[in-house]
Parts: structure tokens; sequence; C-alpha cells
């Protein structure tokens, strides 16, 4: 998810939403991708010793989210939802439970609740770098984005570090500033000195190299990334990914299985299918489906991954409804590529057009989204240069696979 639904994130694709929430205790802002190499199970232990220990709980919940985000087991959000009314149980209104509380909202898109949430925890500590950097996520995901920025630049200025600079390199991605958003995640990565935030920064800088049509040099990223923790599974999806957008959709096949074995994300059984369906066989998305209402059923709302499948595989009308509600709730630039994607299937291009404009706004360089906008305004009779665009922003730009051209 660095895309705006994943991570959803996070940044909800370059940030997961469950940061650290451990400012109250004088402590510096981590990645998420530390969040999940600080074991629950030592934060359970100290607090079956220190019951009383809010920000303990409150970092606990975090990392339950994260856990969520990473593993696509719901389940932990019921948990996270423990922990941190626990830590607001032992100490009402003290800044790393209610960031933690933002933390698990923005977790269940929740946005609005979770910017009204962050800023609670900012007014009681307003040196809290971990609460901007949800309200950041937050404001992204609204498309908020002079928000999201004046968020980050708050952040930046209280803890730069990697959770700061990479978020930052998503704010200047969305306003097509790829030189910028390249030096943030370099700037990240030379910071990380955990093996997880090292993976992390790696990553991503695979990412960003992928949409540009880079495989190679992504490539070496998710290597580098699996080099520093092997367990980082995130970039063992890039390096499927990459494998199949190289041509080699046998072995990107086998790739997929290896990973979905152990993180059946949601993204991740999309790309899996259109991968199996390109070579002929079934894509086995009962899987998928079943998650959708697992999801549902454990308070997490995720529209625009139902929108952009039912456009791309299945109803574009059942992609309307979807998009529409996420459009309402999180106006975006991916919601709003949603919507003018699946109007413009359902055979509505008029309409889709105005999102399509709206989805390409900021500068965003995003391949896909300019595909979109390029079949839409060729479907109108329109003589535009985005099929050209489409082109400059990534030469090797296949519409076969578009789960794979969005990544993560």
């Amino acid at each position: 998810m660095r895309s705006l639904k994943r991570g959803g994130v996070a940044l909800a694709g370059i940030i997961a939403i469950a940061t650290a929430v451990t400012a109250a205790a004088n402590l510096a802002p981590r990645a998420p991708a530390e969040v999940i190499a600080a074991p629950a199970d030592d934060l359970q232990e100290r607090l079956r010793r220190l019951p009383g220990d809010y920000v303990g709980w409150a970092a606990l919940g975090s990392s339950y989210v994260d856990r969520a985000r990473l593993t696509g087991d719901p389940s932990w959000y019921g948990k996270a939802e423990r922990a941190v009314a626990r830590s607001l149980e032992v100490s009402p209104g003290n800044p790393a439970g209610l960031t933690g509380r933002a933390s698990l909202e923005a977790g269940r898109h929740e946005f609005t609740q979770a910017v009204a949430t962050a800023r609670q925890a900012i007014t009681v500590n307003p040196y809290g770098a971990p609460a901007y950097g949800v309200l950041a996520d937050s404001f992204h995901q609204l498309g908020r984005y002079p928000e999201a920025t004046s968020a980050v630049e708050k952040m930046m200025s209280l803890a730069p570090g990697v959770s700061s600079f990479t978020r930052a390199s998503y704010d200047a991605e969305l306003r097509g500033d790829l030189a910028m958003a390249g030096d943030m995640l370099e700037y990240a990565r030379r910071d990380a000195y955990q093996p997880a935030d090292i993976a992390f920064c790696e990553h991503y800088l695979g990412e960003l190299h992928l949409r540009q049509g880079r495989y190679d040099e992504a490539r070496a990223h998710y290597s580098k990334a699996l080099l520093a923790d092997p367990a980082f599974d995130p970039a063992r999806v890039g390096l499927a990914r990459v494998t199949a957008l190289s041509g080699d959709l046998e072995k990107a096949a086998s790739l997929y299985a290896a990973v979905t074995a152990r993180l059946p994300l949601t993204q991740t059984l999309v790309e899996q299918g259109e991968v199996l369906k390109a070579l002929g066989r079934d894509p086995g998305w009962t899987t998928l489906k079943a998650q959708r209402e697992l999801m549902r059923l454990n308070g997490v709302r995720d529209d625009i991954t139902w929108a952009e499948f039912e456009a791309d595989h299945g109803s574009p009308a059942e992609a309307v409804k979807f998009a529409q509600a996420e459009y309402a709730r999180n106006p975006n630039v991916a919601a709003a590529d949603a919507l003018a994607w699946a109007l413009h299937r359902a055979g509505r291009s008029t309409e889709a057009l105005e999102h399509a404009k709206e989805a390409t706004a900021t500068g965003w360089r995003n391949a896909l989204v300019m595909h979109h906008r390029a079949e839409i305004e060729k479907a109108l009779g329109l003589r535009t240069d985005s099929a050209r665009l489409v082109t400059e922003y990534n030469p090797r730009f296949s519409a076969a696979l578009p789960a794979l051209q969005r990544s993560s």
C-alpha cells in the first residue's frame, strides 16, 4: 500500500498507519517496519510486570495495527482496540493512547475520525511527532494535500528521521517531484539502522523505480531489502511483481504462490490472480472474496480495492458502487481514479472525465492513472497528450497487469 490506500498504505503504502506512539516517553518516532521489529511478546511481558505503563499499552496497540496490515489478518484490530483502551483507562487522555487510537482508526480507514483523534493528541502534547505522522497519513487519504504537507513538515521539524523522511518522499511523489521523492527515501535509508527499517526503505526505493519502468534498479533494491531483513515479505512481493512485469510469468507465479502462503494480503492476492489469469489458469479469487468478508466483519472498509478489482475483473456496476462509497469518504487522487475508471468501464465516460482530471491534478506521475485518463478521453473522441504522458512516466508500461502497475 505507497499507494494511497495500502498501506494502505499508508502514507498508506509507503507508510504504515501504525506508528510507534512513544513521544510521551521522550522516544524518537519509529518507522513502521521498526514497530514490527519490536516484539509484541516483549511488550506483553513488560505489561504483565508493569500494568500501569500506559505508553506500553499504546505501543502494543500500534504494533497490533501494523500486524493486521502486514499479515492481512484483521483480527489484530480487535486486539489493538483493547490495548489502546487499556492505555486510556490507565491514564485518560494521555497522548500516547490518543495517538494509538488514531492509528487504529486510520488502520480501519476511518480517516476523518483519525484526524480528530490525532489532533486531540497534539493538543495534549504539541511535540508528539508520531501524532503528526498519523495526521499526515490521514490527510493524504482524505485528499487534503496542503494540510498533509504541513503535517509532514511539522513532523520533520520535530523528529527528522526514517518516519518523517519517508512521509516527505510520498508527499513529493504525489506532487510529481520524483527527484525529491528519491532523495527523501535515500535520507531515510541513511538514517535507518534497524534491519527492518533498512529493508523498509530499500523496498520503497524499489517501488519508486518500478513505477518508472526501471526494473533492474527495482529488483536490486528489493534484493537489498531482503538482504537486510530476510523476513521482510513486502520485498518478496516486489520481486514477484517485477518478475511478472519483466515477462517471466511462470517464475512470477511461483514467487507469488510462496509469498501468499505467508502474506495473504488483498492486494497480493489480486496480483497473483492476474498473473495466473494471464497464464490461462484459474486466478483463485475465491480466497480473495473470503478475505473481503473477513475484513468487513472486523470493521475494515476497503472499498477502493474492490472498486479496482470489479472494474478490471468483475462487474463495472459493482465497481461504481464501491468507488462512489470510497470517494464519498476519502476524496483523494486514488479514489478519484478508481471512480473515473469504474464509470468508464460502466459506459459512463462523460461522467468519468471529471474524476480522471482530478486524479491527475496534483502532478502525480502515475502511468496507470494517466492511462485511465487517456482511455476515457479516447472514448470521448478527445485529442490530448495523455497517451504520450503514459509513456513518459513509464516507458515500459503495459495495461495487461493493472494491479501490478498499482504496486504497493
